[in-house]
């Protein structure tokens, strides 16, 4: 790690490649070109050659857990995150597990995240209080990723429930940039498929960045999302592509085609902001 914490470490990778492209990595092992079946490393081998494709259009990482724990592949993803440090040393990468408990368990999530992974940054779900994300923050060179106001369709059902006038996402919000952030490491994830959302939470939070899922597979509009989203300098946001990246092609080109689909999306994220 640097003397930057999470934050300045992503913001230093946006601009030494100019992009704000994260690159979601979840393995679907059945998607994989046939010269991987069958190989009992082919995620780690499928990881590597698409973060070599796309690490120079790319500010971040983000393995999502449930991708490698459900087929026993836990040491296939911490074998990704040491290689993504070591390979490509300036690009973060963050942990998508959503974690979300109690103190004493906490800790133990932050320890599997930030000493087992090694990440630079997590993603947490608030809905049990500010104790159950206090273990995260304590890690001030980390950042913590709050879920805010998700991509899917299901979002509706709570988080934009209305509590003393307000939206429940909205109070998550508020409550992450005035009470949260105090050592300037927290982020929102917020949908690029709410764009009005997105403008939203922008005016009520600052310049607090935004990982932003949902482009792609998920239809989100990225020229909706950037305007809606980006601060005053053009930052702010990590906007995510998994699926749109990693499945570019089935082919034995499926690494080329990843970074030709990482290239074009860095470019389409820089027309609008």
């Amino acid at each position: 790690m640097t003397d930057l914490n999470f934050i300045g470490r992503v913001y230093a990778a946006a601009d030494r490649n100019e992009s704000l492209v994260c690159v979601g990595l979840d393995p679907e092992p059945e998607k994989f070109p046939a010269a991987l079946q069958g190989n009992p490393r082919a995620i780690f081998e499928f990881n590597r050659r698409i973060v070599d494709a796309t690490a120079a259009y790319a500010c971040c990482f983000k393995p999502q857990f449930a991708h490698y724990a459900a087929l026993s592949a836990e040491d296939q993803l911490l074998d990704t995150i040491r290689y993504i440090h070591e390979a490509h040393p300036g690009i973060p990468v963050i942990l998508d597990s959503k974690r979300g408990d109690i103190g004493n368990t906490a800790e133990k999530y932050a320890q599997e995240a930030f000493v087992r992974y090694g990440a630079d940054a997590v993603t947490v779900n608030p809905y049990m209080g500010g104790d159950t994300v206090e273990a995260y923050l304590k890690w001030a060179d980390r950042g913590v990723v709050v879920l805010c106001r998700t991509s899917n369709p299901g979002a509706r059902d709570f988080q934009d429930l209305l509590v003393d006038g307000k939206r429940l996402y909205r109070i998550v919000a508020e409550r992450v940039a005035q009470q949260w952030n105090k050592s300037g490491n927290c982020l929102l994830v917020v949908g690029a498929t709410y764009p009005q959302e997105l403008a939203e939470i922008r005016a009520a939070v600052g310049d607090l960045p935004f990982l932003v899922p949902g482009i792609g597979a998920q239809g989100g509009d990225v020229e909706a999302a950037v305007k809606a989203g980006r601060t005053a300098d053009g930052k702010g946001l990590l906007v995510n592509s998994s699926r749109g990246i990693l499945y570019a092609s089935k082919g034995d080109d499926f690494a080329e085609a990843a970074g030709v689909a990482a290239r074009t999306l860095r470019d389409e994220i820089n027309r609008w902001r």
